[in-house]
């Protein structure tokens, strides 16, 4: 009897000595240590992802990123983006990533830009929280914070390299990943059907259930750039 208290009392005192330790200040979260961007580069797969407010890319994300000559990073992604609740439409997008601070290559800053009205333009903080290059990726981005420096509008994306899923092992770490930025239990799944499309003689794609217009028979090109 004495045993199960006392257990019980030591993993009171270590929930309590975590929290404690635990912080969500935003400035506080560690990101990849010497992040090598040409690993990096290839093709990732969204597989969870914690969305921002407003607008945000529902299901078969998929991002390419490619490195420059000058060491400049820049991506070209796809994914589904419902406007107004209910017309769900294809997003095929491009994006440029600077680094403010060269020794922390792992903050960046990514700038985009829709070609369309109703998408927006602007840019976000990209923080590759964790990646092993061959694998896995979790990126981060905070859009504005409270006055204790904790995130008041961020989101977060979990990649990985194969569509099908990650390995248990992996999983593990991405959790502990989620944890450490303050997400736990904030992500959903993202679903990659692989189901992009073209229908022959026609102007139009589909990419699941959503048809896009001024197709090429590869890519729906209708939306924007991110």
């Amino acid at each position: 009897m004495k045993y199960a208290q006392y257990v019980f009392l030591a993993s009171v005192f270590y929930t309590v000595e975590y929290s404690l330790a635990q912080t969500c200040a935003v400035e506080s979260f560690a990101v990849k240590d010497n992040f090598d961007p040409k690993r990096y580069a290839g093709k990732w797969y969204a597989l969870a992802k914690k969305d921002p407010e407003g607008l945000f890319l529902q299901d078969n994300i998929s991002a390419e990123y490619t490195v420059e000559e000058d060491g400049t990073m820049t991506a070209s992604s796809k994914g589904r983006v419902k406007l107004f609740g209910f017309w769900v439409i294809c997003a095929d997008m491009a994006a440029q990533y600077t680094v403010p601070d060269p020794t922390t290559p792992a903050k960046m800053y990514m700038t985009y830009q829709g070609l369309a009205s109703y998408l927006s333009s602007g840019g976000d903080n990209y923080w590759v929280i964790d990646t092993d290059y061959d694998n896995y990726a979790i990126t981060y981005a905070c859009r504005s914070l409270k006055e204790d420096g904790s995130c008041d509008d961020g989101y977060s994306l979990i990649f990985s390299r194969n569509p099908r899923g990650l390995p248990p092992a992996i999983q593990r770490i991405v959790r502990q990943k989620q944890e450490e930025i303050c997400m736990s239990g904030q992500f959903q799944p993202v679903l990659q059907s692989g189901t992009w499309g073209y229908l022959a003689n026609s102007l139009s794609c589909t990419v699941g259930d959503c048809i896009c217009f001024k197709c090429d028979r590869t890519t729906a090109n209708i939306v924007v750039l991110f």
